[in-house]
């Protein structure tokens, strides 16, 4: 069956018309697909956020939906512009990382260099790739277009990985990675990571800023105003304000050091 689910994900905003006009260009290539929108909050140029993000939804969707992510700091650069073929899925976007996270490299079919003009948009803007590039591409494998008939096989892509976790003695150092819209601190410490730990007697700190007794299993597990840290539903750890916001409680950016130490 031709996919006709296609996902944006971006981080143009909807105070200009970007994501209208991308949505326009597939509906005008093809009338019948369903266009879903992810999100076009991630934060400008965090290409980081925006591979956490895709990766989180891919497992939710049909299988052979297109996703397309433009998290784009180099467009109109050398950088190329890439079509995954994943066991699962479709990912178009830039060769910058941000595919990469949704797509490891055992679950990667085929990267294709999206380089056959005849499916994009003329003339081509050196500015909005999503237009001309990355959605007409998408609109005509909706189509049934086969993936390479875009452009020449490639063999390798960009990658990111997220910071690693370090053993420290008999503690554990990590880094708050994303910051949701509810001002949650997500962190690059999975549940596996906790293993060695017992919940209920551990220490979770960023800095002298925060510091919760344990890991709950819940919001509600502590009052109002109160932090808590628990595992949230990337099955990764979180520290958040019940009914609040972290990041504004306690002024954490991405990048702060977070510690894991027993009690």
């Amino acid at each position: 069956m031709t996919p006709r689910i296609i996902t944006l994900l971006t981080d143009f905003g909807f105070r200009d018309a970007f994501v209208g006009i991308m949505k326009g260009v597939i509906l005008n290539i093809n009338p019948a697909a369903t266009p879903v929108d992810l999100s076009h909050n991630v934060p400008p140029q965090d290409i980081l956020a925006g591979a956490l993000i895709l990766r989180s939804v891919i497992p939710f969707f049909p299988p052979g939906t297109i996703h397309v992510a433009v998290v784009d700091p180099g467009v109109g650069s050398g950088r190329r512009a890439i079509l995954l073929e994943t066991q699962h899925a479709f990912l178009i976007g830039p060769d910058n990382g941000l595919l990469s996270l949704a797509a490891p490299a055992a679950a990667v079919v085929r990267i294709i260099h999206l380089s056959n003009e005849e499916y994009f948009l003329s003339p081509r803007s050196h500015t909005f790739h999503g237009r001309d590039v990355f959605a007409p591409v998408a609109a005509h494998l909706s189509l049934g277009v086969p993936p390479e008939q875009f452009g020449p096989v490639a063999t390798t892509m960009e990658r990111i990985s997220l910071p690693p976790v370090k053993w420290q003695a008999n503690s554990l150092a990590g880094s708050v990675i994303y910051i949701d819209h509810f001002g949650n601190l997500i962190t690059n410490i999975t549940e596996a990571d906790l293993r060695p730990f017992s919940r209920e007697h551990l220490l979770v700190s960023i800095g002298s800023i925060v510091q919760t007794h344990g890991v709950v299993a819940s919001y509600a597990a502590v009052e109002v105003g109160a932090p808590a840290a628990l595992i949230n539903s990337w099955g990764m750890l979180e520290i958040a304000v019940r009914n609040g916001s972290a990041a504004q409680c306690f002024g954490v950016l991405p990048g702060q050091p977070v510690h894991l130490t027993p009690i």
